[in-house]
Parts: C-alpha cells; structure tokens; sequence
C-alpha cells in the first residue's frame, strides 16, 4: 500500500467520474423541450436502460449522501409510484413506440418499501410501456433490514434477477455512530431468500472512511461478507460534506478516520476480496470471475454510469422518478429533486425535467479518455484521439499533474499510452482529473480524492 501517496493526494476533492461532464455542470438551459426531442430523437431498435429513483426510507442513516426522505406511511410512496408509472408513459408516448429495455435499476431510497402490490403494478406499467426484453438484468437496491418475505416474492415474480444489498460495516460501534443497526443473521436471511426466489445475482455495498471505524472492522466485515459469496462488492468511500446534507451533522468529526487510515481501509479491504477470489474491477468495485462485470472489464467493454461500474452497453439511460438522471445521445438530463414538484408536473402530463447538458465535441473526446482511464486504469491517447479527429496532445489539461503523478511513480506514460501502476490503482480519480476541462472551473463540492 503506497501511504505516500495518499498523504500526497488524498485531501483532493474530486468528481467519482460517474458521468462527463459531472452533474454540477448541468443547466436549466436544457429543460423539457429539449429532453422531448431527444426522446423523439431515440433510435427505436436499439435497447435502452431505465433507471428509477424510489427516495423514501424507513429511518435515516446518518452517512447518507442520497435524495431521500423518511416516512413511517405506505399512501406516500404508493402516489409517487402512480407518478412513476404516468411518467413512464409519457416518455413512451414522446419516443413514439415501445422502445426495447435492456436493463432495469431501482435505486433510492429503498425502493423495496413499496409494498408488494405497488411494486407488481409499478413493473407491469413498465412492461406495459417499454418492451423490457426477456434476457434483460432487473436490478433492485435492498435495505435487508426492512425486507419482508411478500416483497421478496413480489421480486421474484417480477422477473428481478440481481439485487444490491447495503451492508456499510458489521462492526456495531460503526452502527450506532451512522444509526443503521444491522445484523449479519438479518443480511444472511435476505440473501437467502433472494436465491430462493430466483433472484440469484447479489451486490454488497460497503463503506470506508465511517465514524469508529478501524482496518480490523473492515477485515471482520469482508470475512462475514464473503462467507455469503456475493457476486459483486461495491466499495465506497464515505463522503463527508455535512454542509449539503445536513443529517450527516449527527457524525461526530473528531471519529473519522483521517486520509492515511482511509487508504489503509481501501486498501485492506480490496485486498481481503482479492484473497477471496474477487476480480479488482476500477476504483471500487469487484466481482467472481465468471460475473459479466468481470468478464466486460476482460474484454474491454466495461462502461462507468450513474450507478458506478457496469457492462450496460446501451446509448439512452432514460431517468424516471424525483432527481433522477438519464443520459441520451445528445446529453444528460435531470428531473426536478422535490418529490411534491415531481408529482405536481408529471399531473400536468409534463415531464419532470428540471436541467441538462448537451455534450459539445470536445465533451465527448473528453468523456472517452475518462472513461477508458477509470475502466481499464489506462488509455491509449492516440487511439482515442484519433477516433475523434484530435490531435492527442491537446488531450491532458493538467500537465503537472500528470507530471507529479510520473515523478512520484504512479503513473506511467510511455508513447503516449497512459497506465496506472499497480499499488496506485486509488489514484484513478487524481489521474482522470488531469483531463477534466470543466474541474477548474467548477465550484462544486466532492468527495476527497481516498
């Protein structure tokens, strides 16, 4: 493990690179209209993926960075779904056909606090609307604390076949500071239940970077984690920015690990995967070998979208749902964060888009080197070049990060081809940013760099 490095670049803050340009960029310039033309504009025989934003929960986990709400009541989140189902066909009225869908994520929120019922009708609106094709992957995030057994054969009849289940850690000292009290006995019996529903394809979430958390927890944590032999882990780094969410006031700062301590989480924690048999997928993610993120990142065809990681080819990620970001051809667009503005437009038979980007030329020669380096922790910077008709030295914006990251060893940068050393893979963030044109302009807040 390279502390050195971590000390030298870790108080950074930047982008996780989910997306090029980055969501600050986005503008009210691009609204409604604008999004109705792309949708027109959609190729009808190629598969699009839909994602759909469900922003309610049972109780608030203090670490949380996402738009959601807390809520004890079944009516709101059945009127949100009946909001999502009139959106969904509203965007299909505007594509103009029932457009083929490869792949399905609800995320949240905890999507699964829909009851069970509100689930099937909310998925057979999407049937209805799209032609969800029958190999495509249905993806569900999952509270295991408060999943019940009506929901999990409601996710089974629904044709759902992966799951991703948050765990953060299993050390209750870290539970109590981040008020998600979970117990490995009640994660085991959600993932059985699961497989036996035919809901076979399991992600772990997990977090680094937490209150009282220590290299030994995360040690202790991989150790339960693995003996359910997941397909997938996520591994993030907690994002502590108490100024845009205001629960994460709760976190006492003073028991955060600091920059050194965070690394050697990472670090152990990919490490203990590794031993278990996982495959080091970019930044934060790992797989058994034979899942098809494992087999994407051999072949070379690993994408990064909104939800990290993902073998998900398809051009148009349609957004449904408060806050939720699609990307078309053209550009990204976001719909309105407040559930009560959501619902009120999509009443109106509008959409809910509130701003936008259009990707410019040089966007997308930008997006693919980014891409390529968070994928692959390398590029090819005259092969990318030329693919877009540019001249590869134009291509990093930061020389002396580069040059920085060159002399201290972490990156080499040999006939133009760019590759990130072994040991220096948590610098893929430091090194992508290198050719970031917006980042200096940017007045966002990110999370830091390890």
């Amino acid at each position: 493990m390279r502390s050195d490095l971590a000390q030298s670049y870790g108080q950074d803050r930047l982008p996780r690179y989910t997306s090029y340009p980055t969501a600050p960029h986005f503008s009210p310039a691009i609204g409604e209209e604008q999004y109705r033309k792309w949708l027109k504009a959609v190729p009808k025989q190629q598969p699009a993926s839909i994602y759909l934003h469900v922003p309610f929960c049972r109780s608030m986990c203090w670490y949380c960075g996402c738009h959601t709400s807390i809520t004890k009541r079944d009516d709101p989140i059945a009127t949100y779904a009946a909001g999502l189902r009139t959106e969904a066909r509203l965007v299909a009225e505007t594509i103009g056909q029932r457009l083929p869908v490869s792949h399905v994520h609800f995320g949240g929120g905890t999507p699964t606090v829909m009851l069970p019922e509100t689930f099937v009708d909310l998925v057979g609106a999407l049937r209805y609307s799209f032609f969800v094709i029958p190999d495509a992957e249905i993806a569900v995030e999952i509270d295991p604390r408060t999943l019940t057994e009506p929901m999990v054969d409601a996710l089974g009849y629904c044709g759902v076949n992966r799951a991703s289940l948050g765990i953060q850690s299993f050390d209750p000292a870290v539970q109590r500071a981040i008020n998600r009290m979970q117990s490995f006995e009640q994660t085991a019996l959600s993932v059985e239940r699961l497989r036996r529903a035919g809901v076979n394809r399991i992600n772990f979430d997990l977090l680094y970077g937490l209150p009282l958390q220590t290299v030994e927890s995360c040690l202790d944590t991989v150790a339960k984690c693995v003996e359910l032999r997941p397909d997938r882990f996520s591994v993030f780094g907690y994002a502590h920015v108490p100024s845009f969410k205001k629960h994460q006031r709760k976190i006492t700062e003073d028991a955060l690990p600091h920059s050194i301590e965070r690394h050697r989480q990472s670090e152990t924690i990919a490490e203990a995967l590794v031993d278990a048999g996982y495959v080091r997928i970019g930044l934060d993610h790992f797989a058994l070998p034979g899942d098809s993120l494992a087999i994407a990142r051999q072949d070379g065809r690993l994408k990064r979208n909104f939800q990290g990681y993902t073998d998900d080819s398809a051009d148009a990620l349609i957004g449904l749902g408060a806050s939720a970001i699609g990307r078309m051809p053209q550009g990204f667009v976001q719909n309105v964060v407040s559930t009560r503005d959501y619902l009120t437009r999509i009443a109106e038979d509008r959409l809910a888009t509130a701003k936008g980007y259009a990707f410019t030329t040089e966007d997308r020669f930008r997006a693919d080197i980014i891409e390529r380096i968070m994928c692959d922790l390398a590029v090819d910077l005259p092969g990318v070049s030329r693919a877009h008709g540019r001249d590869h030295r134009s291509a990093i914006v930061d020389r002396t990060r580069i040059d920085s990251l060159i002399a201290d060893g972490a990156v080499t940068l040999i006939e133009d081809r760019l590759s990130i050393r072994d040991g220096a893979e948590f610098l893929v963030r430091s090194v992508a940013s290198a050719f970031d044109a917006h980042l200096a302009h940017s007045t966002a807040t990110h999370s830091r760099a390890v």
